[in-house]
């Protein structure tokens, strides 16, 4: 009887021990298909939002009272208009990864805002000798016909040495383009620099040409929100993107501006003091 009773609990005791190693083998797999998700998860582009309206607020840019100004608002961007040396004190917008991928055609023409006092005449930059640069480009506003209008109109319109226009300024452009892809969004900001003494001006209307242009380039959805600003002679440049970038806190004292003043100020404090080159591709 002994004997048999042993036999019994030897059974059983094989019996449990083939189910614990069946529930190991299921742990491993349950385990093994977590760690897979979730490196493929990580490994997943992050989705563009069509929109994103929050971001709308980091377009504000507080600029000292004494600078004349006119806010415009367009389809695809934003102006600060200086209607006293008739271009924008800045002009700002977000690109997200979609709006990249546009196929509006760009076949709209040049044209003043008429509805907008102080803007400039074609006439104004007919053998001026500079382009008629843009500060939100055209190839950022073809995801939208109203958008590509917009942008041909001279309130986003600044004189500019087409030897820029054409160079580093639209390597520039290029990059943000690209940025915007990675990052699935970004916030740009750009303008002449009318602190500057302006010594230059074209037309009747003496269309300021500035000695200097700013951008500000900021990527709120990286894993750590980041942000860089260039400033650019308005001339031929050789020197690489990396020789004329720096931080917003140094543009700031050069302009006078305080951008991203929405902002939280953690937020707004880290990425304004530094900037990351091997973030932004410059190395």
């Amino acid at each position: 009887m002994a004997k048999q009773y042993k036999r019994k609990i030897k059974k059983r005791n094989v019996y449990v021990h083939g189910q614990i190693k069946v529930l190991r083998a299921v742990a491993l797999v349950i385990t093994a298909a977590i760690l897979t998700a979730g490196t493929l998860a990580a490994l997943r582009p992050t989705k563009a939002p069509e929109k994103l309206e929050s971001s709308r607020a980091w377009l504000d840019v507080r600029i000292p009272d004494d600078v004349p100004q006119t806010k415009l608002e367009y389809e695809g961007f934003e102006v600060l208009f200086n209607p006293i040396w008739h271009v924008p004190n800045y002009v700002a917008w977000e690109l997200t990864a979609d709006e990249t991928r546009g196929t509006v055609a760009r076949n709209s023409r040049f044209a003043p805002d008429r509805d907008v006092y102080g803007c400039a005449t074609l006439d104004d930059y007919r053998r001026s000798g500079f382009d008629r640069g843009h500060m939100a480009p055209a190839a950022d506003m073809k995801w939208s016909e109203q958008a590509m209008q917009d942008s041909h109109l001279l309130t986003n319109i600044v004189p500019q040495d087409h030897s820029l226009n054409s160079g580093r300024w639209n390597s520039l452009e290029q990059k943000c383009r690209y940025i915007a892809q990675r990052d699935s969004a970004i916030v740009i900001i750009a303008g002449p620099i009318l602190s500057d003494r302006i010594v230059r001006t074209i037309g009747n209307s003496g269309v300021a040409v500035p000695e200097r242009f700013f951008k500000v380039i900021f990527s709120p959805f990286a894993e750590r929100p980041q942000a860089i600003a260039f400033v650019m002679p308005n001339r031929a440049v050789q020197e690489p993107l990396s020789s004329m970038s720096m931080t917003v806190d140094r543009l700031e004292e050069i302009t006078g501006f305080d951008f991203f003043s929405s902002l939280p100020d953690s937020i707004e404090n880290a990425v304004e003091s530094e900037y990351n080159p091997r973030f932004w591709n410059l190395y």
